[in-house]
């Protein structure tokens, strides 16, 4: 499959991407070499093994703790006590 400078321009134009003239040459070099590797993989008809868990380590898992932590006071003091004990956030528009 060949991949034209047309082509490219055409997808820049959908992703609302500009592309500069004098890297076209490059960029539809770097775009074919993409889509030989993707139909490298995709030729593949051999045998897959399994690739999960290679080194056999799994999840330890514990009981969740409840741990004291820091007055709530006194983090807020941080923004001037807060805004009826929270973190005042400015909206964005």
């Amino acid at each position: 499959m060949m991949v034209t400078k047309e082509e490219i321009l055409d997808i820049a134009l959908l992703a609302k991407l500009s592309v500069e003239e004098d890297k076209l040459d490059e960029l539809t070099k770097e775009m074919m070499n993409i889509i030989q590797f993707a139909d490298t993989i995709n030729a593949f008809d051999g045998e897959v093994q399994e690739f999960d868990n290679i080194n056999s380590l799994s999840n330890v898992f514990r009981e969740d703790e409840v741990l004291p932590s820091y007055p709530r006071e006194e983090i807020l003091k941080n923004v001037g006590g807060g805004e009826n004990g929270y973190f005042p956030v400015k909206k964005r528009m």
